[in-house]
């Protein structure tokens, strides 16, 4: 998998979102807002290929989660990122 190109990480007012760059990903009625771990998760995705176990291995270094648990989380956050169209497998 791999994050769709124009498509980064902002910190505003203390809020993690996704900022679209570029003319062909505006889109102002959905706005992508994430958590901490999902913000650190993009961090270590971004413009590089990854798989699922690359990003629960990350979670498991920075939390503390077990592998099984982070697997699942990082299962849950792909879909809602792939359905907000951010990353392209």
């Amino acid at each position: 998998m791999k994050t769709k190109k124009g498509f980064h990480l902002r910190t505003i007012c203390g809020e993690h979102v996704i900022v679209a760059e570029g003319i062909e990903n505006i889109d102002f009625s959905r706005i992508i807002s994430m958590n901490e771990s999902s913000a650190y998760l993009w961090t270590k995705a971004e413009g590089q290929d990854f798989t699922k176990e690359d990003l629960a291995r990350y979670l498991t270094e920075e939390y503390e989660v077990d592998d099984a648990t982070a697997l699942h989380d990082v299962e849950q956050l792909l879909g809602k990122w792939l359905e907000a169209g951010i990353i392209e497998e």
